[in-house]
């Protein structure tokens, strides 16, 4: 159900995915995500699923059965579930009937997205839910160390940490665009500061535009995304809208470094566009940052607090950002190219079968 039109970093790796195992000889991997109506096109087959009422195009899967029949009918030797939901015990479904193994994706942290909406009530639940669900895949994988230990800590086992990768082509340092500082209205010489994503409250936006606020006028931060605020300093400018990923690397190559104070991000792959894209990054050492954001790509400061991040922000320009650029482009480079991903979910893969690997579905 992550799988939407304005969805984020989940769809980006299912599509990444897609594409990169449908170019390679002997494997069929085919995608199955909620749709209107029942349909297959290149390999993705769209499974029917209710609209969530203000859900920006999202779908909530509540019959079991169609997903199942699906997976039967394509009769794949191995599924990777991408959602803890009622998919994930299709999936599991599936399996009995066709003897296959199932790796459950850990894309999201369940009990902490329950208590961030509805308070702390749920969290014991919730807890025992996914240790529960987890708990029966024949191999588990997460994004980020940090998540791999909260899945351990539950008394979940088989947990491999499987970080998600960067579009190397689309986010590259040649998107920049010269004349974007004359397009939004400020001076050549102004430092600019981008935040690409949904305006949700676990990227903790409030933080950012206080941050401005102690920052000043020589300094700009553009906000890209659905669901942004309306009011914001006067050295902020808001692009209140889903963009598709050419236009944010130009917007992303064209500014000087990328602001984030989302302090429970389980990968963070806006970090790694914005390395990808040739510049460094100011965030929060907390999440998965502290994995992804090494001393040569960016700076991290104490979360929830304005001054410590503008503080940074004023370090990284001191100590110069066009050499952490380069470095932040290398790194990724050679650690996150999503061949190298994909290679490396070839691994597990090969693993839990323990064969060669003809067909693939993710469900």
């Amino acid at each position: 159900m992550f799988y939407a039109p304005a969805s984020g970093g989940v769809r980006t790796y299912l599509d990444a995915k897609h594409r990169r195992l449908g170019d390679r000889p002997g494997i069929r991997h085919s995608l199955l995500i909620p749709g209107a109506h029942l349909s297959e096109h290149d390999g993705i087959y769209k499974v029917p699923a209710p609209a969530l009422p203000f859900g920006k195009g999202y779908r909530f899967p509540l019959r079991l059965a169609p997903w199942r029949n699906v997976l039967r009918d394509l009769q794949p030797d191995l599924i990777e579930v991408g959602d803890p939901y009622l998919t994930a015990w299709a999936a599991l479904d599936a399996r009995r009937q066709l003897d296959v193994p199932v790796i459950g994706f850990y894309h999201s942290d369940l009990p902490l997205l329950v208590s961030n909406r509805m308070g702390n009530w749920f969290t014991p639940n919730i807890e025992a839910y996914v240790s529960k669900l987890y708990g029966n895949f024949d191999r588990v994988l997460a994004p980020s160390q940090v998540m791999a230990d909260k899945l351990t800590g539950l008394g979940v086992k088989n947990v491999y940490v499987q970080p998600l990768g960067v579009d190397l082509q689309t986010f590259n340092p040649t998107a920049r665009d010269p004349g974007l500082r004359a397009e939004l209205g400020i001076a050549e010489d102004t430092r600019l500061l981008i935040f690409a994503g949904r305006g949700s409250k676990e990227k903790n936006l409030p933080v950012l535009l206080k941050c401005m606020k102690r920052l000043g006028e020589r300094y700009h931060l553009l906000l890209v995304g659905s669901s942004m605020p309306a009011v914001v300093p006067d050295n902020v400018t808001v692009v209140d809208e889903f963009c598709p990923a050419p236009q944010v690397a130009r917007l992303m190559a064209s500014a000087d470094a990328l602001l984030h104070a989302g302090d429970q991000e389980t990968f963070g792959l806006v970090i790694l566009e914005a390395m990808a894209s040739g510049i460094p990054v100011v965030a929060v050492a907390a999440g998965a940052f502290t994995e992804i954001v090494h001393e040569d790509c960016g700076l991290l400061c104490t979360p929830n607090n304005p001054q410590a991040m503008a503080n940074a922000v004023r370090q990284l320009f001191s100590e110069g950002c066009k050499r952490r650029g380069v470095l932040a482009r290398r790194h990724v480079e050679h650690h996150y190219a999503w061949d190298t991903v994909v290679n490396s979910l070839l691994g597990h893969y090969h693993s839990v079968l323990g064969e060669q690997l003809p067909l693939l579905a993710n469900a």
